[in-house]
C-alpha cells in the first residue's frame, strides 16, 4: 500500500494482506495524531503554538512531549549536530512551507549565503521571518512531570530531523497490532518494521531518492529483519534561492545548509528513529562521520558527492 502524507510517501507492508485495510487505518491514525501535534506547516499544531510561546511556559499533549523529548535527547547524543532549534534557519533560507510546494529548479553553483542571524526583509503581507541563534537546544525546556515545554524567546523549533522517524516507529507498532502479523512502515526515507519478518526478511532499497525505487539509478538493494533504517540526503529536498540552492539539512553551527563530503547515508539501528539520529549526525559531521559511527558500532552506508559508497560495520557490501 503506497500513499501520500506527511508531505512524503508512505508505504505500508503487512506479512498477512488479510490485515491490510486495518493497518492501513492504524498507520493514517498515528500520522495524523503526530501532524497534529509536531507539523510545522499547520496553522492547528502544537508545536506552531509552542513556538509562538516562545519565551513562556506552555502546556502540551503527550505526544509532543514525547516528541520534544526524542530531539533533545538527538541533541545530545549528536554533541549537537541535530539540533531541533534550526527552525528560524530553516525559515531564513526559504523552507517556510511544505517543501513540495518550494520550486525544485536547481539554483546556481558556487553562491553564498546571507548571514542567517540576520533577519530576512519581510514583502508586503508576509510575516517578518525569525531570526536564527545558534546552539540552543540545551536552553529548552521540558517538563514531562507537569507537561510543560519552554522554548526561549527568539528560538524556532523544527522537529523534521526525529520526527518522521519517530512516526515510522510508531506507525509499525501500530499497523503489526491492528494486522496481528509483521508489518513495515516507510515514511518518505524512513523506515521501521515490527513484529516478525517474512522468511526471506523485508526486502528494501537504499539509494539517494526513495521516490525512484530501482530504475537502474545508484543503489543497493537489502534485506532486514528486526529495526529500522534511515536514510539523509541533501540530493532530495531542493530549492531554488535567490542566493543559491539550499537543501533542508542544516549546520546548526552556521545556520546554513550542510555542504559536506557525503551527500546520502543511511543507518541501520534498533529503531528508525536512533537511525535517524545518526544517518543526519553523519552528514552533519562530515570527515568525521565515519568514524563516529563506528565507535557506535551502527551499519551505515555512505556515499559522496562523487557518488562512491563506503560500508561502515556490518553493513553489507556492494556489488561491483
Amino acid at each position: 500500500m503506497r500513499w501520500s502524507a506527511l508531505g512524503t510517501s508512505v508505504v505500508v507492508r503487512v506479512c498477512d494482506r488479510d490485515g491490510a485495510d486495518a493497518a492501513r487505518a492504524a498507520v493514517e491514525s498515528e500520522l495524523h495524531a503526530i501532524d497534529l501535534a509536531c507539523s510545522r506547516f499547520r496553522a492547528d499544531s502544537e508545536l506552531l503554538r509552542l513556538n509562538a510561546r516562545a519565551g513562556r511556559p506552555t502546556r502540551v499533549g503527550p505526544l509532543l512531549l514525547d516528541a520534544l523529548g526524542l530531539a533533545l535527547r538527538a541533541a545530545a547524543l549528536s554533541d549537537g549536530d541535530v539540533d531541533p532549534t534550526i527552525g528560524g534557519a530553516l525559515v531564513a533560507i526559504g523552507y517556510d512551507r511544505h517543501w513540495s510546494e518550494l520550486d525544485g529548479r536547481a539554483g546556481g553553483e558556487g553562491t553564498s549565503w546571507p548571514d542567517s542571524s540576520i533577519e530576512a526583509p519581510s514583502r508586503p503581507g508576509v510575516r517578518r521571518r525569525p531570526r536564527f541563534r545558534r546552539a540552543g537546544w540545551r536552553d529548552v525546556h521540558v517538563d514531562r512531570a507537569r507537561a510543560i515545554a519552554r522554548v526561549p524567546r527568539g528560538i524556532h523549533l523544527d522537529l523534521g530531523a526525529t520526527a518522521k522517524a519517530w512516526a515510522a516507529d510508531r506507525a509499525a507498532a501500530a499497523a503489526a497490532r491492528a494486522a496481528a502479523c509483521g508489518a513495515l512502515v516507510a515514511i518518505g526515507g524512513d523506515l521501521s518494521t515490527a513484529g516478525a519478518a517474512p522468511t526471506e526478511g523485508w526486502l528494501v532499497r537504499v539509494a539517494d531518492d526513495h521516490r525512484r525505487g530501482d530504475r537502474g539509478l545508484p543503489g543497493q538493494n537489502i534485506a532486514i529483519r528486526s529495526g529500522g533504517i534511515a536514510t539523509s540526503s541533501t540530493t532530495v529536498r531542493r530549492w531554488s534561492t535567490p542566493h543559491g540552492e539550499a537543501h533542508h539539512l542544516i549546520d546548526p553551527r552556521s545556520g546554513r545548509p550542510v555542504r559536506g563530503r557525503w551527500r546520502t547515508v543511511s543507518v541501520a539501528a534498533g529503531t528508525c528513529a536512533d537511525a535517524n539520529i545518526a544517518s543526519t549526525a553523519a552528514i552533519v559531521r562530515g570527515s568525521g562521520a565515519r568514524a563516529w559511527l563506528e565507535e557506535r558500532r551502527l551499519p551505515a552506508r555512505l556515499v559522496d558527492q562523487r557518488g562512491n559508497a563506503t560500508e561502515v560495520g556490518e553493513w553489507p557490501a556492494s556489488r561491483p
